[in-house]
């Protein structure tokens, strides 16, 4: 008899994106042909500056344990990334490293939360947000972020969460906003830091596509007078510099904050590869006109993926302020066909065509806000992008093949229509 899983563990769920991502690899593995739009990865090369500064730190022995909060090499550059980009006036000891920018979701919530405590979460959200709340015990309360308001966080709902809440003590900010492409304006930050600045409640700033802002710039909260005294804003290197395998990102907040995080680091991952961060600190000072012109490059597959879905009857798109995701409205299509969002993607994959798929996410991967949409990335090929907008739209029209779909699948019948206004 083997050892039962605890209650915490047998209720997580994975991430979706991964998940399809592997059924997609294994019909690919199988001869057929998927469009791959499930996940959120660069098509891009590693800029060859990091590839050589991580090659020759191997060879120069850099191989060995690091300090947990990060070799100080790494912060000093992160420390002047930040501040070239984004107007901030940080130091090294305002910066600690990590693999990546998820892991902070964790040390985040071990850091501030204790059993109980209220975290608002804008939803749809990234689906890892919720076990790692769960992991402290910690209590989501979710704000709708709303189509018709461009997916921007409600201040209202900040506002009601502060007064009513039994014990607020965190929010949970993604901007650019992954599933939606939505974008926290600075008039949203200016208003977010008023009603917090000096408050014990604590804010986890996810900005990962932070080089992906499509019309103006990114803002943080952080550079909100006082607030990188509450927030923690994590950056990572696999969107803007390709560097997703290599696993590394990075945080930032006040002195205090970021020693507790490098000791929760030590005790959770020891520390992040010194070759790795070495990489890291040379495309942060020598790649960034390499890494402009990708991004650039994804603004513009990003507007064509766009166009192309809004000439499909039954589906409209926003274009997205940031990210390199569409997230098109697809409840109207999903209403006509009785599939719910996440089974017209599964049914796009594996039962539109026996020798060619779609691969990408059903909104409801990112929580019930998102049901009636669906999320997919513009990582691919410009022809392959087009090619999946035909796809999406003949197989809409395949009302025979839907059904025999849903015979199969019968858990992806829509049970209730979705609000298409």
């Amino acid at each position: 008899m083997s050892a039962s899983f605890s209650n915490f563990a047998t209720s997580v769920k994975a991430e979706t994106a991964f998940t399809v991502l592997a059924a997609a690899k294994r019909l690919i593995a199988d001869g057929k042909d998927v469009i791959e739009l499930e996940i959120g990865d660069s098509p891009f090369s590693t800029p060859e500056v990091a590839v050589e500064a991580g090659i020759q730190a191997i060879r120069d022995g850099r191989t060995h344990y690091g300090p947990s909060i990060g070799i100080p090499e790494f912060r000093e550059a992160a420390a002047e990334y930040v501040n070239r980009e984004y107007d901030l006036s940080v130091a090294a000891e305002n910066i600690v490293a990590g693999p990546g920018a998820k892991n902070f979701e964790q040390l985040f919530c071990e850091a501030f939360l204790n059993p109980g405590d209220g975290v608002l979460v804008f939803s749809p959200h990234f689906p890892t947000y919720p076990p790692n709340i769960a992991r402290r015990g910690g209590r989501i309360v979710l704000s709708a972020l709303k189509h018709a308001h461009d997916f921007r966080p409600n201040m209202d709902d900040v506002r009601t969460f502060l007064a009513e809440d039994p014990s607020p003590k965190a929010i949970f900010l993604n901007s650019p906003h992954n599933p939606t492409g939505g974008i926290t304006l600075l008039e949203d930050l200016e208003e977010l830091a008023e009603v917090l600045r000096g408050r014990d409640v604590a804010v986890f700033s996810d900005e990962p596509y932070d080089r992906m802002v499509w019309n103006g710039r990114h803002h943080s909260l952080l550079a909100q007078p006082g607030m990188i005294e509450q927030t923690v804003a994590a950056y990572t290197f696999s969107k803007s510099f390709s560097m997703s395998g290599w696993r590394l990102g990075f945080a930032v907040s006040n002195a205090k904050t970021i020693e507790m995080l490098g000791k929760l680091t030590n005790t959770a991952l020891s520390c992040v590869p010194p070759f790795t961060q070495l990489a890291g600190a040379a495309a942060m000072r020598e790649a960034c006109d390499e890494r402009d012109r990708q991004m650039g490059e994804f603004g513009r597959k990003v507007r064509r993926l766009v166009d192309e879905l809004n000439q499909v009857e039954g589906i409209s798109c926003l274009m997205p302020g940031g990210s390199f995701y569409a997230f098109p409205k697809v409840a109207a299509v999903c209403n006509r066909l009785g599939i719910t969002s996440h089974g017209l993607a599964m049914y796009l994959l594996e039962g539109a065509d026996d020798n060619r798929g779609v691969a990408c996410l059903g909104g409801e991967c990112f929580g019930e806000a998102g049901a009636g949409f669906l999320r997919l990335s513009c990582a691919e090929p410009d022809e392959r992008l087009s090619e999946a907008v035909s796809f999406i739209a003949s197989a809409a029209e395949d009302t025979r093949r839907v059904q025999s779909y849903l015979s199969s699948r019968p858990e992806y019948r829509l049970a209730n229509q979705y609000a298409v206004a």
